[in-house]
């Protein structure tokens, strides 16, 4: 009888495999690298509340470590896609996640100057995200960083990759960095006010809850936005066990200088000193393990007319929830006897 089509004696197999055993072996290894070591990129990933001046922050900081003569890679990972704003003088650029989709529909691969953008020495890129209502947040990271993947992220030449996440949505997408130890350290930028230092806590939370799974990632500190001087964010960094990077100002000229899109990260400029001092606070911060804050604890920042400390808990009664007197029937169960 004729074997079937395709078909191979076992024999055949073993013959099969052992001759392709003999040709990988026969693959002479990569030859021994003799240049110039490849420098291992700091990632480090910024989380705040919205609209605590991370964007701000991270422009600045950009900005003068590439003016230090560092290779820096700014990277938004908001799905409002304005981290980038501010380098650029109010113009957007292009998201990754919305060219992906643009370049798929006419069949045409994403290069790299689609996407990534430059300004005196700083490389920037938006990942952007769904529109409202039309997808998730989160998911729209990840896909992201698969994209980034396929363009080469990991054999790109950086001396940190700076990745801007907003802090108050805590879904798996957001939590990617410390989740999957794709950073090697965290920086909270926060101020002084309890929802910022609530979300500062958290990311404070995350970082301990992987380092107890057996993540690597720590926070290297915080930096101090819009500070007024009254001492909380100071406060609670001491609390966390994590130090104060630097503390930027509630200058009025910084905030005018910021709305309309204007760098104050200059090392000739008036705040060029606050930032360089950052960028080697950022550099140099050895990443560290928090210590969070209960909300008791968290509360116990501030004055207690400031965050309503002093509230009594009133439980409610079945009379509040009805808005009259409910009156007692008799219970229609039957009890059987032994039961």
């Amino acid at each position: 009888m004729n074997a079937p089509t395709g078909f191979t004696p076992p024999g055949g197999v073993a013959a099969s495999q052992a001759r392709s055993l003999r040709e990988e072996a026969a693959i002479p290894p990569d030859p021994v690298h003799t240049g110039e070591a490849r420098r291992q990129a700091q990632v480090i990933a910024i989380y705040g509340k919205g609209g605590i001046g991370k964007s701000f922050t991270l422009a600045n900081l950009s900005y003068m470590m590439a003016q230090q003569g560092k290779r820096v890679l700014l990277i938004g990972c908001d799905p409002k896609s304005d981290t980038t704003s501010l380098l650029f003088g109010g113009r957007s650029c292009p998201t990754i996640i919305e060219t992906s989709s643009r370049k798929k529909a006419a069949g045409e691969p994403v290069q790299i100057g689609d996407v990534c953008f430059k300004r005196d020495g700083v490389f920037a890129m938006e990942l952007g995200g769904p529109e409202v209502g039309r997808g998730c947040g989160g998911r729209g990271i990840i896909h992201g960083f698969e994209l980034l993947e396929k363009l080469g992220f990991h054999q790109w030449d950086f001396d940190y990759v700076l990745l801007d996440f907003l802090g108050d949505v805590v879904c798996g997408g957001f939590g990617l960095p410390i989740a999957r130890d794709m950073c090697q350290k965290v920086i909270v930028v926060g101020s002084n006010d309890l929802q910022s230092l609530y979300v500062a806590n958290n990311v404070c939370s995350a970082v301990e809850y992987f380092r107890k799974l057996g993540g690597n990632v720590g926070v290297a500190g915080m930096v101090v936005n819009k500070d007024d001087g009254t001492g909380e964010a100071q406060a609670f960094a001491a609390a966390a066990g994590i130090p104060v990077l630097a503390s930027i100002p509630a200058h009025d000229d910084i905030r005018r200088k910021s709305a309309n899109y204007e760098i104050i990260g200059k090392p000739d400029g008036e705040w060029g000193p606050l930032f360089a001092a950052l960028g080697i606070q950022v550099a140099e911060a050895p990443p560290l393990r928090p210590k969070p804050l209960t909300q008791e604890e968290l509360l116990g920042l501030f004055k207690g007319e400031t965050v309503g400390r002093d509230v009594v808990l009133t439980p409610a009664r079945m009379e509040d929830m009805c808005a009259a007197e409910v009156l007692a029937k008799p219970s229609l169960e039957v009890v059987y006897e032994g039961a």
